[in-house]
C-alpha cells in the first residue's frame, strides 16, 4: 500500500495508518484552506471531509 493509500484511507475511516501529519496536509488539500488541529473535533467539518476524500477513497477500494 502507497503512503497516499494509507494517508486516504486513514481520513476516511478514521483509523490511523500513517503519520498523523500527512493525513492533515492532505485534509489541508482536500479543503483548499489551512485547518487547525482543534477543528478536527467538529463532526460538521469531519463529514465535509469524508465527503471530499470519497473519490479517493473509491479509487483505492475498487482498483
Amino acid at each position: 500500500m502507497t503512503l497516499h493509500e494509507k494517508v486516504v484511507l486513514s481520513t476516511y475511516t478514521g483509523i490511523l495508518m500513517c503519520d498523523f501529519s500527512e493525513v492533515h496536509k492532505y485534509i489541508e488539500k482536500l479543503l483548499s484552506r489551512p485547518v487547525w488541529t482543534h477543528e478536527l473535533a467538529s463532526e460538521a467539518l469531519w463529514e465535509t471531509i469524508k465527503e471530499k476524500a470519497k473519490p479517493d477513497f473509491l479509487k483505492i477500494i475498487e482498483s
